[in-house]
Order: structure tokens, then C-alpha cells, then sequence
């Protein structure tokens, strides 16, 4: 907690892969999930854009 208004505000750390859990909180548990269950979702998109650009550059190369 800041003690002055000025004072910028400790960000909480990001989730490490094999963290001790037992030290969090439900609430905590529930938004570190939401967090990861975003991050998956961002990592399957950029997957899929990865994809698609590798498919589109393999149909263009068998034409010639």
C-alpha cells in the first residue's frame, strides 16, 4: 500500500509456471486462472494467424 498518493503502486506479479498456490487466496486463484485462460486464447489465435500464412504461402509455392 502506497503511503503517499504520489507514491506509484506495486503491480501484483504476473503467475509463474510452479508457484507455490498455497499462499493465494480464492479470489486470487479464480482472476490467475481468468488471466491464463486468456493468454491461451491470445497464444491460439496467433497460432492460427501462423497457420493460415503458412498455408497460404505453401498453395502459392506448389503453383509454381
Amino acid at each position: 500500500m502506497a503511503i503517499f498518493d504520489d507514491e506509484p503502486r506495486k503491480k501484483p506479479r504476473p503467475h509463474e509456471i510452479g508457484q507455490d498456490l498455497s499462499l493465494l487466496s480464492a479470489d486470487e486463484l479464480s482472476e490467475r486462472i481468468g488471466i491464463l485462460r486468456e493468454e491461451i486464447e491470445r497464444l491460439e489465435a496467433e497460432l492460427k494467424a501462423k497457420s493460415s500464412t503458412k498455408s497460404a504461402a505453401e498453395a502459392l509455392f506448389r503453383r509454381g
